[in-house]
């Protein structure tokens, strides 16, 4: 037998060729219809530079107090909606897992999540203000809005993944949908739910910056004003205590995240 013979076939994929066409075709219209100053590039990172003075070389720590009252509004805004899209995510996602509800009800809810998930919290503060007006409450209820895609997907996702064993055991017993779910379900998915919405929480956190820059309050808002009056060393205070005051939720709240994970699995 001849090496030829020996190797192996190579089969033609004419469709992975014409997908990297498509890709291709897609990245360099992109590039072109965004109509890129080419020029003004090479002096981008001088620029950048000289603002990352501005802000950080000498910050104005002044206006710390406020800073860190305005921050705490934020993170004040992240807790009511963690909580409130708990409250109306976890029910829903119970039911979205399949094998306790109608097929219909799974879609129209799993779809549902879907749309939620689509669009940013910031255009949920924007439709939610014309009712409520400026206000913390505004952001704390987009992001509780936002927070159900998120949190309803990863439910029922948790819920299918679970061993099947004690669901059919409950399920012999003859209990109802809400006993399987409560005792067949629950004791298996509790983890995974805990870490879900301390996740959900770090999220917020880092969400509602970005939605004080509409208005509703907290240190996003402060961001905005001083932009926009270019007081470049009181920005840069305000991102590094930005950065710093989310860097130790995060790390509390991953913290906590691994005991309960680590903790589930020393109990197995």
């Amino acid at each position: 037998m001849s090496l030829q013979e020996r190797l192996p076939i190579r089969h033609k994929r004419p469709w992975r060729t014409a997908a990297w066409i498509v890709v291709t075709a897609i990245v360099v219209l992109a590039f072109w219809s965004i109509q890129i100053n080419w020029s003004r590039l090479g002096g981008l990172p001088g620029e950048v530079i000289r603002y990352l003075g501005l802000m950080f070389l000498a910050p104005d720590w002044s206006k710390l107090p406020e800073a860190l009252w305005q921050t705490w509004r934020s993170i004040e805004m992240a807790w009511v909606g963690t909580v409130l899209s708990i409250f109306l995510a976890t029910p829903l996602s119970l039911i979205a897992a399949r094998g306790f509800a109608p097929a219909w009800l799974r879609t129209a809810l799993r779809t549902m999540f879907s749309m939620i998930r689509a669009v940013p919290e910031i255009i949920f503060a924007i439709v939610i203000l014309s009712v409520t007006g400026l206000t913390p409450f505004t952001g704390a209820l987009a992001l509780g809005l936002h927070g159900i895609g998120t949190l309803g997907k990863w439910g029922y996702e948790a819920v299918e993944s679970v061993p099947q064993g004690p669901i059919e055991a409950a399920r012999a017993t003859g209990g109802s949908t809400a006993e399987v779910l409560r005792w067949g379900v629950w004791p298996q998915a509790e983890t995974s739910f805990w870490s879900f919405w301390l996740y959900r929480f770090e999220i917020n956190v880092r969400s509602s910056a970005v939605l004080g820059l509409i208005g509703v309050g907290g240190i996003g808002d402060m961001l905005t004003s001083y932009t926009q009056y270019r007081e470049w060393a009181t920005v840069g205070m305000l991102l590094i205590v930005v950065v710093v005051v989310t860097m130790v939720i995060d790390a509390i709240s991953g913290a906590i995240r691994r005991r309960i994970m680590e903790g589930a699995r020393a109990q197995i």
